[in-house]
């Protein structure tokens, strides 16, 4: 391995780190899912993880292909800045509808009062939900088409930082020093996001919405709508 491989391989790993860090959309949409769809921990990694793969390997394939193509670095990015604004459009759609949704269910989870008459005419009454006790049943969320909507999101959304690093090696025809770059960066964003989702999963498990346990589908929503918005406004 040649110096100014390895200095682009140890820039890889920092810029990959920081790349994810610094954008909610790497992890936000994994913590607040998993702690409202009432997610096992295990789960919630696994479906990180898959996402983060998808997230990486469009955008190496696409360096694979321009390089081959021998297509200019600045055709790629304009590339990759269109797959960004339709990942970050797909976020805000998803997460404004599953926010709705979420209201939606919230008030028809809303607790009401029923009245019992007992023989004795003693009057009984109980706070009731219709759905209370039976929002994570087992095995309901086998079906469910979430994760799979964040698979094709995470496909969809680019890792820019990627493209510029991997040109150079391959502008040196060297096919393995594309591969250590695009490997390192990989490594250095897929275990962020891991580390990330990790930490506030598990913390999140003690936190106790209380009355507003019931919007959690919809608080999980604008999460995600808002995580998208950044990424379209403030370029997250």
């Amino acid at each position: 391995m040649n110096e100014a491989l390895l200095i682009l391989s140890g820039t890889a790993a920092l810029i990959g780190f920081g790349h994810t860090l610094c954008g909610p959309d790497h992890y936000l949409p994994f913590i607040v899912m998993g702690k409202a769809r009432g997610w096992p921990l295990a789960k919630t990694l696994w479906i990180t993880f898959l996402c983060g793969i998808g997230h990486v390997a469009g955008s190496v394939a696409l360096g694979l292909l321009g390089a081959t193509l021998g297509m200019a670095l600045g055709k790629l990015e304009l590339l990759e800045a269109w797959r960004g604004n339709l990942a970050a459009q797909a976020l805000i759609i998803f997460g404004f509808t599953y926010f709705v949704w979420g209201i939606h269910r919230a008030i028809k989870n809303k607790p009401h009062v029923h009245s019992h008459v007992h023989e004795d005419n003693v009057v009984h009454a109980h706070k009731h939900s219709h759905t209370h006790g039976h929002a994570h049943p087992h095995g309901a969320d086998k079906k469910t088409l979430t994760p799979w909507v964040l698979f094709t999101i995470f496909v969809l959304g680019p890792c820019e930082p990627l493209i510029p690093l991997i040109m150079y090696p391959a502008a040196e025809h060297s096919l393995a020093g594309m591969l250590l770059v695009a490997g390192v960066f990989a490594f250095a964003t897929i275990g962020t996001m891991l580390t990330v989702v990790l930490v506030s999963a598990w913390g999140i498990r003690f936190v106790k919405l209380g009355p507003l346990e019931r919007f959690a589908h919809a608080l999980a929503g604008a999460a995600i709508c808002f995580s998208g918005l950044a990424i379209q406004l403030l370029g997250l």
